[in-house]
């Protein structure tokens, strides 16, 4: 049974669109589910599903002449004198379709849909081949709200700035939210009763990662020090990055380091966000924070603290609003997240009263006029903050 995510409007309007339609994120995010389910909604015939996992379909692909492309598809029932869907999966199999894709949607009246497990290897090589000639949908795992989607709970969704603690709210959803919290959101994994099945999924998509994903879209060459490097930083979610300290821990040099880092981010592992900073050309010089865009994958890799993990998906909540930042003084005094530049929030599992203007001041002092508190648990007599659960 398809259920929908919230890309999958602006999916469904670029279907109108020339332009080659491209799916990409990290493995198991629901590519391949999103992709079938606009070919078979699309009103036409004259279409079909390519899995560049057979080895026969990537043979397709791998002529040299492109009209011998045309003849194998055309043996597959495809008439290519009108409009035509084709539906490409996987397209980081075949590092050498690019240019038959160029050659085919220039020539030919087709829509492309294709999926790919990376931004790295899709970004970079589409910069140039297909200038102009794609849109690019990044997938990741569930928010909040499509966990509950998936979980069929009702809710509305509305702005989550605005709204208090509400206890009817937070009895009704907290055993959802505690599962978001300690889980992540692959949908395989949401949709999964079974606790210990659940841990080998994410066992197994980090495997995958690891073993398949990296392999493929990389020249590093020691799963070892990749999968011990990654487990380190997962011990270093929510804080600031010190690439030379990491380097010194892991045995690594520090542009090593710094490479692997940056592959991680562009295959969507982790995300980097930067400190806000009055003068944008300080920024550079200045720490990035570092979370993991799956709380169930930094869960498995290191055993977080309820703390760590809560503000790992705050981060993975918020990141779907707009941009994120953080602020910090020479202090250490911090605000965990800034977003869209205008609003600060401070996340703290037990907010208190007594969090209010400290966080008040210190986003005033950077130069931010509304702040909230994000909290987790119920506090007695307080309910000035966000429940990080409305967050959806």
């Amino acid at each position: 049974m398809f259920i929908e995510r919230k890309i999958y409007k602006e999916l469904e309007k670029h279907l109108g669109k020339k332009q080659i339609t491209v799916i990409t994120g990290m493995r198991r995010t629901g590519k391949t589910t999103l992709i079938k389910q606009l070919l078979k909604i699309i009103n036409s015939e004259n279409k079909t599903y390519i899995d560049l996992e057979r080895l026969d379909n990537r043979e397709v692909f791998a002529e040299k002449n492109y009209d011998n492309i045309i003849h194998s598809l055309s043996e597959r029932g495809l008439d290519f004198s009108k409009k035509t869907y084709i539906a490409i999966d996987e397209i980081q199999l075949s590092p050498g379709i690019i240019s038959a894709l160029k050659y085919l949607y220039d020539n030919y009246d087709i829509k492309f849909l294709i999926t790919g497990s990376s931004s790295y290897y899709l970004k970079n090589l589409f910069k140039e081949s297909l200038s102009g000639r794609k849109k690019i949908f990044e997938l990741y795992p569930l928010d909040f709200g499509e966990f509950l989607t998936f979980k069929k709970i009702h809710f509305i969704e509305s702005d989550f700035s605005l709204k208090n603690f509400t206890p009817s709210e937070y009895e009704r959803l907290k055993a959802y939210y505690d599962e978001y919290i300690k889980y992540g959101g692959f949908p395989e994994v949401v949709l999964t009763k079974d606790k210990e099945q659940k841990i080998d999924l994410i066992s197994d998509i980090i495997s995958s990662y690891v073993n398949i994903d990296i392999r493929s879209l990389s020249d590093f060459r020691s799963d070892k020090n990749i999968y011990n490097l990654i487990k380190l930083l997962a011990a270093r979610t929510g804080t600031k990055l010190d690439y030379s300290k990491i380097a010194r821990i892991s045995g690594l040099s520090r542009p090593t380091v710094l490479n692997y880092i940056d592959f991680f981010e562009k295959t969507y592992l982790i995300r980097r966000i930067p400190v806000l900073v009055k003068h944008p050309d300080r920024e550079i010089v200045k720490a990035k924070k570092l979370y993991f865009c799956d709380n169930g994958i930094a869960n498995i890799l290191f055993d977080l603290s309820s703390g760590a993990m809560f503000e790992n998906a705050v981060f993975n909540q918020l990141r779907r609003k707009g941009s994120l930042s953080y602020y910090c003084l020479k202090t250490g005094r911090e605000i965990d997240f800034i977003l869209n530049h205008s609003i600060a929030f401070e996340v703290k599992e037990s907010p208190t009263g007594f969090d209010l203007k400290p966080m008040e001041n210190l986003s005033k002092s950077a130069g931010i006029k509304k702040s909230r508190l994000i909290g987790r648990k119920p506090v007695p007599r307080f309910r000035d903050y966000i429940w990080g659960g409305d967050i959806k």
